[in-house]
């Protein structure tokens, strides 16, 4: 008996391989904008974790001042010695700055602990398992990964509706959200904004990504899509993140369309459907 593949080995085997091709790409482009937004989550990560420092030097200064005075307990004469020295280090004044440092600092850390995590989300390799996950996290998550890249380029406007859990990889509809708003930042020249909408339809949520930018030339629209093509300057992009973005919506069986008007803006309309149509239960 011949052990020579079947054709349709040969097939399932071309398949596997398109598909892993498809994933090491899919990564490649990820990294590739965590790339070109790394200066921009740096300062993110640097402001909070400067201000934090600079308070802990203020901390130290506090703590000698109450060292002092609680060593003072020991060797003062009197109690007017104390009520001095507690005067002397302006202890009112430093038990509220007190408070207002620790509860800075700690906000400070938390926004660190938030984009970390945000970044982690987006730089690990996920299975490729279709889950429920909310949407409105996933978007929150994309803006603190984006959040110095939109912030002087943008007022960011949340227009969201109530939204049942979606079955998807919500990796890849953050990545794809995550290229809608720089694309977004990118094309506003000097300051504007950018709303972003959702809704449920029948079966299907609705994610809107709406900017007031220079909008899209009509003989460049129906390109958009196209891998490499791109109208950034050199630098700006690698030009396959629409193109890697309309493939995962349609591997969610969805669809990604655009309205633009030069001049006035563009929106981007992401559609999915609540459930996977071929995991659905019966």
């Amino acid at each position: 008996m011949s052990n020579a593949p079947t054709p349709q080995s040969d097939q399932e085997l071309l398949n596997a391989r398109l598909e892993q091709a498809n994933q090491q790409l899919l990564q490649s482009e990820k990294l590739a904008a965590i790339g070109q937004l790394a200066a921009g989550v740096a300062h993110e990560i640097n402001n909070p974790v400067g201000y934090v420092y600079s308070n802990l030097q203020t901390l130290d200064t506090y703590l000698n001042d109450l060292f002092r005075l609680t060593e003072a307990v020991d060797s003062a004469r009197s109690l007017d010695d104390l009520r001095l020295i507690k005067q002397n280090i302006d202890y009112d004044y430093l038990r509220d700055d007190l408070r207002d440092l620790l509860a800075e600092s700690r906000e400070g850390i938390e926004r660190v602990k938030t984009i970390i995590a945000a970044m982690k989300d987006f730089s690990h390799i996920e299975e490729e398992a279709f889950k429920p996950a909310d949407i409105h996290r996933g978007i929150e998550t994309t803006l603190n990964v984006v959040n110095n890249e939109l912030k002087y380029k943008a007022e960011v406007v949340r227009e969201f509706d109530e939204l049942p859990e979606v079955e998807c990889i919500i990796s890849q509809i953050n990545q794809v959200v995550m290229n809608l708003l720089v694309n977004a930042a990118h094309a506003i020249e000097s300051f504007g904004r950018i709303t972003i909408r959702t809704r449920q339809e029948g079966d299907h949520v609705i994610i809107e990504v709406h900017d007031t930018g220079k909008g899209i030339s009509p003989e460049h629209r129906h390109r958009i899509f196209e891998p490499f093509f791109t109208t950034k300057p050199v630098g700006k992009g690698t030009g396959l993140g629409l193109s890697l973005s309309f493939n995962i919506i349609e591997k969610h069986k969805g669809s990604l369309d655009v309205d633009s008007t030069p001049g006035e803006g563009t929106c981007f309309r992401l559609t999915l459907p609540v459930t996977q149509p071929d995991t659905d239960n019966e």
